[in-house]
């Protein structure tokens, strides 16, 4: 047995279950169950059902002795009365699966537990469960310890506002990461409110006419007549895809700078909501400055306005989107002027962005805009998608991938030149 406190109390105990063949049964009972497969901006990976009530003998036996004198020796040790809620199911990761930093808290979990019934492994494989420091603000910083998983080992660690790990992503492309994992269930530690973080700082429109639309988009969307085609398109599903949106020249430009000029790039967190690297606008060349000022412009606002029929410039009639059947967001009809807010981003592997407690409170209607760069050729088992979660569901809605392109849809990736609303 190994016990450490380092982030926070965890322990390690090697050849848990004595009897080899008894493990084995374990493993090849789990293995013929039937897996569900796991997918949501946080995970991706196999779960089972749940196994309280899995009559598979060993299975069973392994449960019986978990939550019998097991349980009663763990609480001695933590010197609490925990419970005999049975919370345990089997979990299975392969090639490209992950679950991303979190804590596991949630009423009544008191400590988890992991037996893992793993082939040989080594931290190449991925699939290591890598513990997080935290900041003044309970929130999670970086990675101190990542332990490698390994046959008949059973780790356990205490449920608390700081526990936050990740189960990285698996790098083998042959092993099979399974494992029995859940919880004991028992009173729970007292958590500090919820670090909330401050909004990202929104501004108006930028006082720029449509000469700046001429020189940076493509003609063919500034035909009046095409803008009502897109409205009723956007009206209909929600979301719209403008392929070939900025001039050909321009998107090239642009998209060259990005990939030469040496912009200062700064990481952003926490992980337990994002890991991606923002870039400096201040040292950004000024063909990409000329890009964002695109973006922020009064005369895009008109533009989206156009696109959408929401009422984001006073020259777009309210009245008239609305005889069109466009739902007006409460926020954005109401407010005199319409804000924006953003950020130039660099994705690399094991980049990501997290939905995460307090979101949905602080929800509002919103426009989504998407315009990538540098994803000539990308297919989708490259990753980098975006997936929208409905409210309440566990599950995201759809998926897929983009370049020259702006907003996000339910699960969007990268094409060339295309301008994705949502």
């Amino acid at each position: 047995k190994r016990l450490d406190c380092h982030p926070f109390p965890h322990c390690i105990i090697k050849n848990f279950l004595s009897s080899e063949a008894f493990v084995e049964n374990l493993q090849r009972e789990l293995l013929e169950l039937n897996f569900h497969e796991k997918s949501n901006d946080l995970y991706k990976f196999k779960q089972s059902e749940d196994l309280k009530k899995r009559t598979e003998p060993y299975i069973a036996g392994l449960r019986t002795a978990l939550f019998g004198r097991f349980r009663s020796w763990l609480g001695d040790v933590l010197g609490v009365e925990l419970e005999p809620t049975v919370d345990i199911s089997c979990a299975r990761y392969e090639y490209t699966d992950v679950l991303l930093c979190h804590d596991d808290e949630l009423e009544g979990r008191r400590v988890a537990f992991i037996l893992y019934l793993v082939p040989p492994w080594q931290s190449s494989d991925g699939g290591t469960l890598d513990l997080y420091t935290t900041d003044s603000n309970f929130q999670p910083q970086s990675i101190v310890k990542s332990l490698v998983p390994s046959w008949n080992t059973l780790v356990l660690f205490e449920v608390s506002p700081v526990s936050f790990h990740q189960v990285s992503e698996v790098l083998s492309q042959d092993k099979c990461r399974l494992s029995l994992g859940g919880w004991f269930h028992g009173p729970s530690l007292e958590r500090p409110p919820r670090y909330i973080e401050p909004l990202v700082p929104r501004s108006p429109h930028i006082p720029r006419d449509e000469t700046l639309l001429l020189e940076w988009v493509n003609p063919v969307y500034l035909d009046i007549s095409y803008q009502e085609q897109i409205q009723e398109e956007f009206e209909d599903n929600s979301e719209i895809q403008l392929k070939d949106f900025l001039k050909e020249e321009k998107f090239r430009e642009v998209n060259e700078q990005l990939r030469l000029s040496q912009i200062q790039w700064m990481k952003r967190g926490p992980p337990n909501k994002r890991c991606c690297e923002v870039a400096s606008l201040e040292t950004v060349p000024q063909c990409v400055s000329a890009c964002w000022e695109l973006l922020h412009s009064e005369a895009f606002f008109l533009l989206l306005s156009n696109f959408t029929g929401l009422r984001l410039h006073y020259l777009e009639s309210a009245n008239a989107s609305r005889e069109k059947g466009v739902c007006q967001p409460g926020l954005v009809a109401s407010l005199s002027t319409p804000v924006c807010c953003g950020e130039l981003r660099r994705w690399s592997h094991g980049g990501y962005t997290l939905l995460h407690d307090g979101e949905a409170a602080r929800a509002e209607y919103a426009l989504d805009l998407l315009l990538p760069f540098g994803c000539t050729g990308w297919e989708s088992e490259f990753g980098g998608f975006t997936c929208y979660v409905a409210n309440e569901e566990d599950e995201e809605v759809s998926a897929d991938h983009s370049t020259n392109s702006v907003s996000e849809t339910h699960s969007k990736g990268f094409y060339v030149n295309k301008l994705i609303i949502m």
